[in-house]
């Protein structure tokens, strides 16, 4: 081990622990796409965004054309894919005498073609949005974009030929990339909502699987803590890449702060850092995740390897327990739960602290360490604290803060900790539904801990109910992969300012699949 600080951040790294990850590092497999057709974008305020494509005439006829300055046109891939795009471009007329300009756009949605990039003010870097300038000194030429992006559409717009020539594109090509192996994963469901959730999810899965889990290929392409847990969750139903898991575990575990904390995210290029990030829930789901890894591997040389990082997040985690046993609500923290304004994050998170807690033990049990007991005994005091102090008994709910919210995320998580019995739960759940508070569900990510939640409580109809409901809704509005924000009440939604700059294949979106298999949905 070797001590690295990063301005006031001081990083244990395990350099056995990061061998280990990049002997596990995946081979990608290629795939050659083309576009399927050229396409306009029109203003249509019926649908997500305010813009829709439509037709203009098969790819075919892309060659047969030829563009001069300020001419543009948008390709259609007809599906999402990441990887990296290639072309041909030969002059047309006299000889080039100048330099070919070009702008190309790259994007997800409809609206990234209609909408110019300049106009984009949020507080995420605009360099997310994808585009690109490129200069061709010689015609004809072959242009291979050296990035890697995440997309349907492409733009491209002649900015500058000359008077004497103009130009022809041909051979458009995506090299798609993905570390999973989606030979053999069957979909098959007699409910054609079901079977198209259950085809997007795992599309969606696929093009988050790079040489790690990212958590959207298209902005932050990094490795999010809580992304992985869902994500790993979906891979052991679908493609089983369960290499991968373990190399993101110890990615982790590698670059702990000098507390033992892992960070909620870490860069693996150009070499493994570990993010100054720490989120309360993220840091305890590096348990939950080597919890799930185990359950589906029988991996006990890892379990046991990665056990002392995976249990140090539960003693920095009851660390900031109160007197009473109740998570202290001050400014000193940060717990994600969801992007839902105005959400107190103590009740929420005491549910995750229980949630892991029951699977620390169980971990414990299989490798009969000596903290088994102590585990159980913490749990039933703290369990007997939530039930005291955060159960409203007029309200019927569970509170959250100096307030005593009543949101729908404290509900779920208490629902997942298990701190009531399921019937009860169950009946939680229904005045969750009937009385809708306002602190609400934000993100795909807490529409899963719903679902979930449901599912445990036993209430299989409404949790299919609400899983089509909210993913269908992102199929109707268009959605080739699931996206990293949707609220059907509010389609423009972004947190950052803008929903150009959001993600719409996103790694906690993957769940349906999950859910749809585990639970024989």
């Amino acid at each position: 081990m070797n001590f690295q600080k990063i301005d006031d951040q001081v990083i244990v790294r395990n350099e056995g622990f990061e061998e280990t990850a990049e002997k596990l590092k995946p081979v990608l497999h290629e795939t050659a796409v083309s576009p399927k057709a050229l396409v306009k974008v029109k203003a249509d305020e019926a649908v997500i965004h305010g813009w829709k494509t439509e037709f203009i005439a098969p790819i075919s006829a892309l060659s047969q054309n030829d563009y001069g300055k300020n001419d543009s046109f948008i390709l259609d891939f007809g599906d999402h894919y990441v990887g990296y795009l290639s072309f041909d471009v030969r002059p047309v007329g006299s000889p080039p005498d100048a330099p070919l300009k070009l702008r190309l756009t790259i994007g997800e949605m409809p609206v990234e073609m209609a909408e110019p990039f300049t106009d984009y003010d949020g507080w995420l870097s605009s360099s997310w949005l994808q585009e690109e300038t490129v200069y061709v000194d010689v015609l004809p030429g072959a242009i291979t974009l050296p990035r890697r992006y995440s997309f349907r559409y492409v733009k491209l717009e002649v900015l500058a030929t000359s008077p004497k020539y103009r130009v022809a594109f041909e051979n458009v090509e995506c090299r798609a990339v993905t570390s999973a192996n989606q030979i053999g994963v069957a979909t098959l469901h007699e409910d054609q909502l079901l079977q198209s959730l259950d085809e997007i999810s795992i599309k969606t899965l696929a093009e988050c699987m790079q040489d790690i889990f990212e958590d959207g290929p298209k902005r932050d392409r990094r490795l999010w803590l809580g992304d992985l847990r869902l994500q790993a969750l979906a891979n052991y139903e679908t493609f089983q890449t369960n290499d991968l898991v373990k190399r993101c575990l110890y990615l982790f575990a590698a670059v702990p702060d000098k507390g033992g904390r892992v960070a909620a995210n870490v860069f693996v290029a150009p070499q493994l850092i570990a993010d100054d990030t720490y989120l309360f829930d993220y840091s305890l789901f590096f348990l939950s995740t080597l919890r799930d890894y185990y359950t589906a591997t029988n991996d006990l040389e890892t379990l046991k390897e990665l056990w002392p990082t995976a249990y140090r997040q539960l003693e920095l985690a009851l660390e900031r327990l109160d007197e009473n046993d109740i998570l202290r609500d001050s400014p000193d923290w940060w717990s994600f739960i969801d992007w839902q304004d105005g959400l107190n994050k103590q009740a929420p998170s005491q549910g995750v602290l229980i949630y892991v807690m029951k699977q620390a033990i169980e971990l414990s049990s299989i490798l009969q360490t000596e903290q088994t007991e102590y585990l159980k005994l913490r749990l039933k005091e703290i369990m007997a604290a939530t039930k005291e102090h955060l159960w409203d008994e007029e309200k019927q709910f569970f509170v959250s803060g100096q307030d005593r919210q009543v949101s729908w995320a404290s509900q779920i998580w208490m629902v997942l900790a298990g701190v009531l019995p399921q019937q009860e739960n169950r009946q939680l759940l229904n005045r969750l539904f009937q009385e809708n508070p306002d602190i609400g569900i934000a993100t795909p990510y807490m529409y899963h801990h719903l679902v979930e939640a449901l599912l445990h409580a036993g209430d299989k109809d409404r949790a299919i109910l609400e899983m089509k409901a909210y993913w269908g809704g992102m199929i109707k509005d268009g959605a080739d992969t699931f996206w990293e924000l949707y609220n059907p009440h509010d389609k423009k939604f972004s947190p950052y300012g803008s929903y150009l700059i959001n993600s719409y294949c996103h790694a906690w979106s993957c769940t349906p699949t999950y859910l749809i298999r585990k639970y024989n949905l």
